[in-house]
């Protein structure tokens, strides 16, 4: 299922969200280093993702770093680690610079649509300080979850998609009865439809959980790239946290449905 838009307006400019937009992009293209455009996912220099992304490792075991070498991520203290690694930055500031910080164009593009949809109906519901505590708390909550689930994992983890899982656990507490108009793929076909945003984000988050379950059952524990458990920890976060951030709801999403178009 893809989304393209709801049906509840904000009664004002969503500033914040467009922000965290905009540096999400002006990061992945000027401040990441790129071995070259790769619509596939891989444009992403591997010693700088290594440089900006968030570490389980370096961060269940300070003073230790990690670096790109060979092929692979190797962290000092691991079995057949040698020389120290170049120089990186802080461990306290990669999950902060790993919340946007993405490894393609897919992968940005994807969450970056999630965030326009979604974001700025949450934005309108807590205004922009609280919007942005939110957003970064459940950055940090998602990154969590992924550290507890493997905290000796060397793998670097990067993307704004912890965050954005916070911002739909609130979405789905504040707008259950929201309409999303959706794409759904059957196949080799596709249509469009019209979701209740409790059903879409209930099967969105479902399958988060299911993948993540999934994962820890895989032999190689890679989980094909996706940390799962960041979604479900800033999902959950999302629903426990929406209270103490909202401040107003709009109205409108309890009046009758109303079309998208």
């Amino acid at each position: 299922m893809f989304p393209l838009k709801d049906n509840i307006p904000t009664r004002g400019f969503p500033v914040v969200t467009v922000l965290f937009i905009a540096i999400n992009v002006i990061v992945y293209l000027f401040v990441q280093k790129k071995s070259g455009i790769d619509f596939g996912g891989g444009s992403l220099n591997q010693p700088s993702l290594t440089h900006y992304a968030a570490i389980p490792y370096e961060l269940t075991h300070p003073g230790k770093e990690c670096d790109y070498s060979q092929g692979q991520v190797v962290c000092q203290g691991m079995a057949g680690a040698v020389g120290s690694p170049a120089s990186q930055l802080p461990t306290w500031v990669t999950p902060f610079t790993a919340m946007f910080t993405h490894a393609g164009l897919l992968h940005l593009g994807g969450n970056m649509l999630f965030l326009w949809i979604f974001g700025n109906n949450v934005e309108d519901a807590m205004g922009k300080v609280r919007f942005v505590a939110f957003y970064v708390l459940g950055g940090l909550a998602a990154l969590a979850l992924q550290v507890a689930m493997g905290p000796n994992e060397a793998v670097p983890t990067l993307g704004a998609s912890g965050a954005i899982a916070a911002v739909l656990g609130g979405y789905i507490l504040l707008y259950p009865r929201a309409r999303v108009l959706t794409v759904v793929f059957i196949i080799l076909f596709f249509t469009i439809i019209e979701l209740p945003a409790i059903l879409f984000l209930g099967i969105w988050f479902a399958q988060q959980a299911i993948f993540g379950a999934l994962d820890l059952t895989d032999p190689t524990g890679h989980g094909g790239g996706v940390a799962y458990f960041a979604h479900v920890g800033g999902f959950a976060f999302g629903l426990l946290a929406i209270k103490l951030f909202a401040r107003r709801r709009n109205p409108i999403a309890d009046g009758p449905k109303y079309p998208v178009y």
